[in-house]
């Protein structure tokens, strides 16, 4: 099993920028592709990012590019979302998961899932 928890949601103005984080333990982190998603009330689940075991293949979802910037620091056991330039349509609760194998930005193939941190973007 692996246990994901995020954090660093919050409020913010419309222009700012949260770096989010999810924390993992449970199983060796670096086995791992991770991915970030985000869901809005009402609205289907969103890809946003996914990086794979040791950061060197990124994928964005195409309403993210060029303003989410996804990382990891595996002896941290950690991936992290920057997210700048923030619009209200970015609001959301947004989830990191898990995965063995590649980086994909379809959740289906993700094995395990935080809870989830709400980002709230205000105009």
């Amino acid at each position: 099993q692996v246990q994901l928890v995020e954090s660093g949601g919050g409020l913010v103005q419309a222009g700012g920028s949260l770096r989010l984080s999810c924390a993992a333990s449970g199983r060796t982190f670096s086995d791992y592709a991770m991915g970030w998603f985000r869901q809005a009330p009402g609205k289907e689940r969103e890809s946003v990012a996914t990086i794979s075991r040791f950061g060197g293949a990124k994928s964005y979802g195409d309403s993210v590019k060029g303003r989410f910037t996804i990382s990891r620091d595996n002896a941290k056991n950690t991936v992290y979302l920057q997210i700048d330039s923030l619009k209200r349509e970015d609001t959301a609760a947004y989830y990191c998961a898990a995965k063995t194998g590649s980086i994909s930005l379809v959740p289906n193939p993700y094995e395990y899932w935080g809870q989830g941190t709400q980002v709230t973007v205000s105009s």
